[in-house]
Order: C-alpha cells, then structure tokens, then sequence
C-alpha cells in the first residue's frame, strides 16, 4: 500500500493502517521529523486508548492501554547498539495479544520479529507525506 497525505487526512491514514496491516507488530521507519511519532500518536488513539502519547526516545519503551489490548511504543533512535534492546528484555514484548511499534527498527535489526509491518515515511517537497506500508 502506498499513500500521500497531509496532517489533515492523518485520522484516515491510521484507519487505513490498522485495517491493512498484517501483523500486530509495526515497524516505522523515516528522516527525523518524516512523522512517525504523529502517526503513531493517531494509532494509538484508534486503538481505544486515551492516554497522553510521547515519544520513548530516552526511557526506550511506553505503554498505553488501548481498548482491547496493552500497545507498547519502542523508539530505539539513542540506542548505540542492539544489546542494549536485548538487555532491557525487548524480547519479552513480542507477544501477539498487544500492538508492538517500534521507531528507528534498523538500530535492532537482528530482533525483528518473524513476521512484521513496516512503514516507511517520506517528506515530500510539499511538506505532505508519503507512506509505504509492506509485509514481511
């Protein structure tokens, strides 16, 4: 799937995401400032949760309890080496009773659960966006 859209279609976009997607576990990769923490502030509130989202860029992981199931939001961006992910018991979270979404997957590469989503968002010149949702 692949989509252009501004901040103003940003409600249909995780709409679209969470009825395409695959896998409960989603990988969102960008540029600093493509996005990726808007939209999965937009997700986790179609998820039923009401919690005040941020992004987990120092604490690595935050937790919101949506409607059906727990969500845990990864920002690995700080991170210098994928041990340290493996040490905080990254592991542990992949669990297909909850949605996983990771920001910056490539710092954990060798983690990546068997069967994923990933999202890849661009910044157009426009300042819109465009995003490429696949299955792995």
């Amino acid at each position: 799937m692949k989509l252009n859209y501004k901040l103003e279609n940003l409600e249909r976009i995780a709409s679209e995401i969470l009825e395409q997607a695959k896998s409960k576990y989603i990988l969102f990769s960008g540029e600093m400032g493509s996005g990726k923490t808007t939209l999965i502030k937009e997700l986790v509130k179609k998820l039923g949760s009401h919690h005040q989202v941020s992004s987990p860029t120092f604490s690595l992981v935050n937790e919101y309890e949506g409607e059906n199931s727990a969500i845990y939001h990864f920002d690995f961006y700080r991170i210098e080496d994928e041990t340290e992910a493996y040490d905080m018991g990254f592991e542990d979270y992949l669990d297909d009773s909850h949605y996983v979404f990771i920001e910056w997957p490539e710092k954990i590469s060798n983690l990546w659960p068997e069967h994923y989503s990933h999202v890849k968002l661009e910044v157009n010149e426009n300042q819109s966006r465009s995003l490429t949702l696949n299955e792995f």
